[in-house]
């Protein structure tokens, strides 16, 4: 099994630069694991598209369908987030190097993706690229020019 951040699930969905080296992956090992937060960050991203006109209603409308039919057909595997887990990400921030830029719900994935023993996490988040080994974690981007 393999742990994609929400930048990798989003990539699955959509038609855009790494979604076939993302969608490949996938092919290659269809389990991946996720933390809870990525369902919502992907409804957020659908959203975000939506709202700057990267497509119409109908096509947000087909891609929220196609993740709802994922949803129900366990297509990805959700990792529960348990207080120990806030807790954790929490502390992490204490404890961090002040020059590390980190956002909250890439800090959330990266202590998830820990606590779920993965050694790996997929992103091309340039922030969460840069932080993993803070947590221990090797972080691996697919997907080739700079991370965004």
């Amino acid at each position: 099994m393999i742990y994609f951040d929400s930048t990798y699930v989003a990539k699955v969905h959509l038609f855009e630069h790494g979604s076939m080296e993302v969608r490949a992956l996938v092919t290659a090992q269809p389990d991946v694991a996720c933390c809870e937060i990525g369902r919502i960050e992907l409804a957020s991203v659908l959203h975000r598209k939506l709202r700057e006109g990267a497509f119409d209603e109908a096509h947000h409308l087909n891609l929220c369908n196609q993740f709802e039919q994922d949803l129900q057909s366990n297509i990805w595997h959700w990792l529960s987030i348990t207080p120990a887990i806030l807790e954790q990400v929490r502390m992490a921030f204490r404890s961090l190097p002040a020059g590390v830029f980190l956002r909250a719900g890439d800090a959330l994935h990266l202590v998830c993706a820990r606590e779920n023993n993965f050694k790996e996490i997929y992103s091309n988040d340039r922030h969460l690229v840069a932080a993993a080994s803070h947590f221990g974690l090797s972080a691996i981007n697919a997907i080739p020019g700079p991370t965004t």
